[in-house]
């Protein structure tokens, strides 16, 4: 299956059998991302997170008595 990158627009092929490749057939909304670009996101998150002014805001959650 031919799978095109979000961010870079590259084009790579990965084996039809795989879950990745079962889940952008069947539910387009998910989007494709390289390797390479998810490494370079995980690197520039993690060096933001370790200047100390990175906050990640979370919804709260409330349980609910019903």
């Amino acid at each position: 299956m031919k799978v095109q990158c979000v961010i870079c627009d590259k084009i790579e092929e990965i084996d039809d059998e795989l879950p990745l490749a079962k889940k952008l057939r069947n539910r387009p909304i998910h989007t494709y991302m390289c390797q390479a670009c998810h490494d370079r996101i995980k690197e520039r998150t993690e060096a933001r997170i370790a200047t100390g002014k990175f906050r990640l805001y979370r919804s709260v959650h409330r349980d609910d008595e019903w």
